[in-house]
């Protein structure tokens, strides 16, 4: 059992298909399904079902991926280390949309001040798909604003944000203390898509307060809310990164939750990942930012 071999089973294991696999390594389709049989043989499992002309993954197939990937991971990042030490190569970042909006391209130059040479990738997604490429090793470390789902990613909290009410101008809660979901959701309500991080949250939120609301609105564009409730079409609870200088700039109004809403943004990575000296100071940076952000708030609130 070769690395080789591990090679050929993931291409094949994300691609689903021999055919696309051999074509994306290069290789036989004979070669790779050669290669396939002899860890079959070797582990005494099945891990790939062949039904007509596809093929499907067994549940030991998914086992053995988690560990293959991150093996073929660290011997390419081992031979980029030794070769070039930590001054090239690549880091590979995901985020989701709130945070790829407002904090990555800040924590993004600063990197780049320190390491020049080394090449930047980013993904800006939601929360749940940063999750699935940082389990499937296509990038190295994930900044999300929910808690991930699998036991094989770690989460390090590294800053604290808040869900805020927003309302028209001259709206009845404008600028309200002590509001209610209750009272906000007797008004049309604005929302982001199903499956976003805020909205996630915002449910969770309704459902432990039994209030049920069929949305007004539903959009992926935060400024397309924002702009709905500035317009006078209903009111909105969203990220305070994501609203702040509207909030500022008088757009649209708050009105302060009873309950404030808070949330936890994640660093997160696999349990497996080998950090080097550059993705270990992407991490410290990250953390830096959160520390400095909160002591600006705890500031602007002394005041």
């Amino acid at each position: 059992m070769t690395l080789r071999h591990m090679k050929i089973f993931v291409a094949v294991f994300e691609n689903s298909s021999i055919t696309k696999a051999a074509k994306e390594l290069h290789l036989a389709q004979p070669s790779v399904s050669f290669s396939i049989k002899e860890l079959e043989d070797y582990y005494g499992q099945r891990f790939f079902e062949r039904i007509g002309r596809r093929i499907y993954p067994t549940s030991a197939a998914g086992d053995f991926y988690g560990y293959a990937v991150h093996i073929v991971s660290l011997f390419e990042t081992m031979e980029k280390e030794l070769k070039n030490g930590d001054e090239l190569g690549t880091i590979r970042i995901g985020a989701s949309i709130t945070i790829g909006t407002h904090i990555l391209p800040t924590l993004v130059k600063t990197f780049q001040e320190i390491f020049p040479d080394i090449r930047m990738e980013a993904v800006v997604n939601q929360s749940a798909a940063i999750e699935q490429h940082v389990l499937h090793n296509h990038i190295d470390i994930g900044m999300i604003e929910t808690q991930p789902v699998s036991d094989a990613v770690c989460a390090v909290p590294f800053l604290e944000d808040e869900l805020v009410a927003i309302v028209p101008k001259e709206h009845p809660l404008a600028g309200e203390r002590g509001v209610t979901l209750s009272e906000m959701a007797r008004y049309p309500f604005l929302m982001r898509e199903k499956g976003s991080a805020g909205r996630e949250i915002l449910d969770a939120c309704f459902d432990m307060e039994q209030i049920s609301v069929r949305p007004a609105w539903e959009s992926s564009s935060t400024q397309a809310i924002v702009q709905g409730v500035a317009k006078g079409l209903g009111v909105a609870v969203l990220p305070d990164l994501l609203v702040r200088r509207d909030l500022e700039q008088r757009v649209v109004f708050r009105a302060w939750l009873l309950r404030p809403i808070h949330r936890k943004l994640n660093l997160i990575y696999h349990k497996s990942k080998y950090f080097s000296k550059s993705m270990t100071t992407f991490l410290e940076l990250c953390e830096t930012y959160g520390k400095t952000k909160e002591s600006e708030e705890q500031g602007g609130n002394d005041r």
